[in-house]
């Protein structure tokens, strides 16, 4: 993979952070520092000539207010600083903007010790509110950064002195540690599904022996340990971590303790699938992977028994095995460190937020196939809504759909934010983007197609599909709006393109299933492809069993 190009932008000197990356990533190097505005708004500047793909901002409050620490002027200063940062932004382009620790001399004779809390609350507000407004924006943890290691390890007077570096040695090789970690979070495909085994992982003790091994799980002691850990799980659970329960247990006694023990955190809901019987644990993960329509490569299982954890190593190794801690006071430490190596992502969308919900909405909507009289019967019991919206709005999801979906992806191309950003602004691309509801609920943002109308015959140059809500065949509507508008726009032919990999052979057929014949392809094993043409409009209405709108 091509080496990312950043940027790194400081109203303080940040020469050295620059110099030690530079041996690990391509960095733009400023003329000096403190102008990270005026090389923003200018878009003649050598900045947008290097064309970072990752801009990192870090800020020092004490000089962007000039050491003004009444609130009201600091508001002032903050607010316009912001407003420019707004003007000057591009929405193709991912900027880390760091919060902020308030240092300077004159915060040791302030009478008011809630000032300075304060002062980083208002820069707090403004970054915050406008994360929520931006796909593309991120909060970089400098301040937790500088807390972790001290204010008097991470601050030096006499390198600010010399030449307002106000960071020591220490200060700035972990603040290059964490600009790389932010990097590599931007890149890669996070994990989807953490598998828990229960006795002696998320509680000590052994279920239904509690008269010989008493239940581990309180607020104190080592009891206290594994609470801790459950709350970390529960936290990674809310932003989009699929939990998942494979333990060795009769299930009676398991889910006595998930119901009814006062200090679990986790509770039965907490699961997007459960195993809990005496079959071998990668036997169960098969199963819950084919449940959830999702790979195996997207697991990461977790267990206290080294006999299980080999065991499934050796028989399933695409799926992630961490080690296990030794001691009960490691495990959320642990867990925290597992998140950070395979479920961090740079952003937490809608969808992450009800990613649970949704796996359970799908169990119900299985039982409704299994108990329909026809497969065309389930859909249309099923009251399926599709609606087109907008991509700029939901840059960060049409990200994620192309970077994370591997199933029902024709072509597999992968698209930073920035490329997307960039295909937006093209008159000749047309990104379409589907949400899509039901009796059950909502699925959130599903799918996206792009289409290539530069030549003279437009051509689906991508089309992604979230597994969960594949076998319903959705995809034939997706495509039908598609052909509709393009017909509606003058072209009378529409082409689409198939690049088989391991993982995409379910849709190996689709075109042809549409009615497109095949126009060309190469059949040799490193370049294979395929080219299917179809005359617009389409012969007949595919998907009557999904009502459309358009919100686009």
């Amino acid at each position: 993979m091509e080496e990312q190009k950043i940027a790194i932008l400081s109203n303080v000197n940040m020469n050295f952070v620059i110099r030690m990356l530079q041996s690990k990533v391509p960095v733009y190097e400023a003329e000096g520092y403190g102008n990270e505005l005026g090389i923003l708004m200018n878009p003649q500047s050598s900045y947008y000539v290097y064309d970072p793909a990752v801009t990192f901002l870090i800020l020092d409050l004490a000089e962007l207010v000039e050491h003004r620490l009444n609130i009201e002027e600091a508001n002032v200063l903050v607010r316009n600083w912001f407003s420019s940062f707004s003007a000057a932004m591009d929405s193709g382009m991912i900027y880390y903007i760091s919060d902020v620790y308030l240092w300077c001399a004159e915060t040791e004779v302030l009478f008011d010790p809630g000032r300075k809390q304060a002062l980083e609350q208002v820069w707090q507000t403004h970054l915050e509110e406008l994360v929520k407004r931006c796909d593309n924006v991120r909060i970089f943890p400098y301040r937790h950064m500088i807390e972790v290691m001290g204010e008097e390890n991470a601050f030096s007077w006499k390198m600010w002195y010399l030449g307002k570096l106000p960071l020591t040695a220490g200060a700035q090789e972990r603040l290059c540690s964490l600009i790389l970690e932010k990097l590599r979070v931007e890149r890669r495909t996070p994990k989807k599904v953490l598998a828990l085994d229960l006795d002696n992982t998320l509680w000590g003790g052994l279920a239904g022996e509690a008269e010989h091994t008493p239940i581990l799980l309180s607020d104190d002691h080592s009891g206290l340990a594994y609470k801790n850990l459950q709350r970390v799980i529960l936290q990674m659970q809310k932003q989009g971590v699929l939990l998942v329960l494979v333990s060795k247990n009769n299930e009676e006694d398991a889910e006595r303790i998930l119901a009814g023990h006062s200090h679990m955190v986790l509770r039965s809901d907490s699961f997007a699938a459960k195993r809990i019987n005496w079959r071998p644990k990668h036997e169960n993960l098969q199963e819950i992977a084919q449940e959830l329509n999702l790979g195996l490569d997207s697991f990461v299982f977790w267990d206290d028994n080294p006999a299980e954890r080999r065991l499934v190593q050796e028989m399933l190794p695409e799926v992630v095995v961490p080690d296990f801690p030794q001691r009960p006071e490691e495990l959320a430490s642990a867990m925290t460190a597992i998140y950070r190596e395979y479920f961090e992502k740079p952003v937490v969308t809608m969808e992450d937020l009800h990613k649970t919900r949704q796996y359970a909405e799908n169990a119900k909507r299985s039982l409704m196939r299994e108990q329909a009289a026809s497969f065309e019967g389930y859909l249309k019991q099923l009251k399926m809504v599709m609606t087109r919206v907008d991509p700029h709005e939901n840059l960060e999801r049409l990200t994620q759909l192309f970077n994370k979906t591997n199933q029902f992806n024709l072509t597999t191309n992968r698209y930073g934010l920035q490329q997307l950003g960039e295909m937006l602004k093209d008159s000749r691309k047309r990104i379409y983007l589907y949400q899509v509801r039901d009796c059950f609920g909502d699925n959130g943002i599903v799918s996206a197609i792009i289409v290539d109308t530069s030549e003279e015959v437009p051509v689906v140059t991508d089309f992604v599909m979230s597994c969960r809500v594949m076998g319903r065949n959705l995809e034939d509507a997706i495509i039908e709006d598609v052909e509709q508008e393009l017909f509606a726009s003058g072209w009378n032919r529409l082409r689409g393109i198939y690049i088989p990999t391991a993982k995409n052979r379910p849709v190996a057929q689709l075109y042809p299933r549409l009615g497109y014949r095949e126009i060309s392809g190469d059949d040799s094993k490193e370049n294979a492809w395929r080219v299917y043409e179809t005359q617009l409009p389409s012969e007949a209405k595919r998907a009557y069993y999904v009502e459309k709108e358009n919100n686009a």
